[in-house]
């Protein structure tokens, strides 16, 4: 159930941050220039810093939600697995080796 809420607000927060980076411009002429007015609240300064630390806000979320959701992945419970000291004890190296494709001896003869 954690793995699908972190995975839900991922996205969200994805297009959130997306929406984020759109709306910014270094060059000033973006959506926060209509903030540049000289009686408006903030000023241009301040959208931009608030731009830059939703941005990365934003995207520590993202990471944070991100580690939760890899923790949280449902996982199926599987019959154990043997380790490899089971598979060569159980591993009869008496046995010849058979190689169906050639046989050297056979083909000697013919």
């Amino acid at each position: 159930m954690w793995y699908f809420l972190a995975v839900i607000l991922i996205v969200i927060v994805s297009v959130l941050l997306i929406l984020i980076v759109l709306v910014q411009n270094p060059k000033g002429g973006g959506l926060a220039s209509g903030f540049s007015g000289a009686g408006q609240f903030g000023g241009v300064a301040q959208t931009n810093k608030f731009l830059e630390k939703t941005t990365w806000t934003l995207a520590l979320v993202i990471l944070g939600l991100s580690l939760v959701a890899s923790i949280s992945i449902p996982r199926q419970i599987t019959d154990r697995q043997p380790d490899m000291t089971e598979i060569i004890n159980s591993t009869d190296f008496n046995q010849a080796p058979v190689n169906p494709v050639m046989n050297p001896i056979e083909d000697d003869v013919q």
